[in-house]
């Protein structure tokens, strides 16, 4: 590689320099940042950690030490937006006849959120092949809709999780991917209405 002017060997284009390639402080944002980027640039099965390790310029390594394989990226960025150590306890403190509704303000609220719906919508938008769709889904069930129903003390509570994760997928995927009218345009209020009874059925109705 022939020396540039100052005596330096040129960087070899597309590649960043490496900088910021150590792990420090803001290494795990870094790589959450540029996996969410290149989820909604490329798409799941383009995407690969290394690609992801690229774009966060940071070494592939760094990335199964913070995360794992691509599909505990994948769920990591999908975390982010729903907070679920956050979320549980405001959606189980109050009377259990009313979870459902709980349970549905709080997912159409993080849709209807401009700042948890931009990069969330970008990741979802990927999700419409089979890997990651099965890394969404196991996200609501194993992160939130299990423990709810767990914490209810209900029979087949794995059974009625599914059933409530698959019910709050295709409403996302409907309304915000596919933007399928009329539930695209509808009120969120009237969809928090009409979907509570049936998510209280899901999880609680014993």
């Amino acid at each position: 590689m022939t020396p540039g002017a100052d005596g330096a060997a040129p960087r070899r284009r597309g590649r960043p320099p490496r900088t910021r390639s150590g792990a420090g402080p803001d290494a795990r944002t870094r790589i959450l940042e540029a996996a969410r980027t290149e989820f909604a640039l490329r798409g799941y099965d383009k995407t690969s950690v290394r690609s992801i390790a690229r774009a966060a310029d940071v070494d592939a390594a760094l990335v199964h030490h913070y995360f794992g394989t691509k599909d505990e990226v994948f769920g990591a960025a999908i975390e982010v937006s729903f907070e679920p150590a956050l979320v549980l306890p405001a959606i189980l403190d109050g009377p259990e006849e009313d979870m459902g509704e709980r349970l549905a303000r709080f997912f159409i609220g993080v849709w209807e959120n401009p700042a948890s719906r931009a990069p969330l919508l970008a990741v979802l938008r990927s999700a419409l092949t089979h890997e990651p769709s099965k890394v969404l889904r196991g996200f609501l069930l194993r992160r939130l809709l299990e423990r709810v129903a767990a914490e209810l003390d209900v029979p087949d509570p794995t059974f009625r999780a599914e059933l409530a994760a698959s019910h709050m997928i295709g409403i996302a995927i409907l309304r915000y991917v596919v933007r399928a009218e009329p539930l695209a345009s509808a009120d969120p209020e009237k969809i928090v209405a009409m979907v509570a009874p049936t998510l209280q059925r899901y999880l609680a109705d014993r």
